[in-house]
Order: C-alpha cells, then structure tokens, then sequence
C-alpha cells in the first residue's frame, strides 16, 4: 500500500507542475503521508523533476532534511 501512496504522490505533483503554490502545497502535504524512506526517494526524483523548472526548486525547502 505504501509504494501505491508514493506513485500517486507523483503523480499529483506532475499534475500540478504549472503552479509553483499549488505544487509547494501537494509537496508539504506529501510530508506528511510518506515514510521516511519513500521521502527519500522522492527527494531523488525531485532532484531530476525540477531541474528544467527553477521556479519548483523552491518547494524544496518542505523535503530538506
């Protein structure tokens, strides 16, 4: 169940890419519902996702360790 939460985690943000505020509110959200070690990953794919959109870099802060 938890790997299927972390795919559609994904998926909402792909979704919610065009809106800088609406994917910072989907991230933090994400924050909450994910283990530790699926945040993890999903810190790797952020990496990769925002490299060709800056304006997503800042939603970071809410998946730093």
């Amino acid at each position: 169940m938890p790997r299927q939460i972390y795919l559609y985690t994904k998926s909402i943000l792909e979704r919610v890419s065009f809106d800088a505020k609406l994917f910072c509110k989907e991230l933090e959200k994400a924050t909450r519902m994910l283990l530790p070690y699926e945040l993890d990953q999903l810190r790797e794919w952020l990496l990769s996702f925002t490299q060709e959109k800056p304006e997503l870099r800042q939603c970071m802060v809410y998946i730093e360790k």
